[in-house]
């Protein structure tokens, strides 16, 4: 038996439509000034960022797939451009033998730190200084609520 599908009511439309909106705005941007300030793309910058977060700034592969939430091909890929650039170094895992980690180099450490300001500068510019504190609030928790079922019903 067929249902009928669940039409997005004019409320639900303005938030899904304005959402993709303001991304497709903000990636954009953002993304363009890392290209032509830093020739970092916006993946290269996502990569760096998380590793660069980490004391030793090494993680693996399987984990930064999930942490990044994107397919296994797609960051297989990007990390091979990204280690050819010499951006990050690809490290074997001692402890099992079939997983391998992933490591930023002291190139890419320079680039993440060089590039940061600028990017939390347009982050301000082009979204955060545009919501009252309490806006903000409200992003963050809805976005924590959405990537947090997202996650569970994968």
């Amino acid at each position: 038996m067929d249902t009928a599908p669940r039409w997005l009511t004019p409320v639900e439309e303005r938030a899904w439509r304005g959402m993709m909106r303001m991304h497709d705005l903000v990636v954009s941007e953002a993304g363009r000034v890392m290209q032509e300030e830093f020739g970092l793309s916006g993946a290269d910058y996502a990569v760096l960022a998380e590793l660069s977060r980490l004391r030793d700034g090494r993680l693996r592969i399987l984990e930064l797939t999930k942490v990044l939430g994107w397919e296994k091909s797609r960051v297989s890929h990007h990390l091979g451009r990204m280690v050819k650039r010499g951006l990050l170094a690809r490290e074997e895992c001692a402890e099992d033998g079939r997983g391998a980690y992933v490591a930023v180099t002291p190139e890419g450490r320079a680039a993440i730190e060089a590039a940061a300001p600028r990017h939390v500068e347009d982050v301000r510019r082009l979204l955060l200084d545009h919501l009252t504190p309490g806006q903000i609030t409200m992003l963050a928790e809805i976005s924590e609520t959405v990537i947090g079922k997202s996650a569970t019903d994968r």
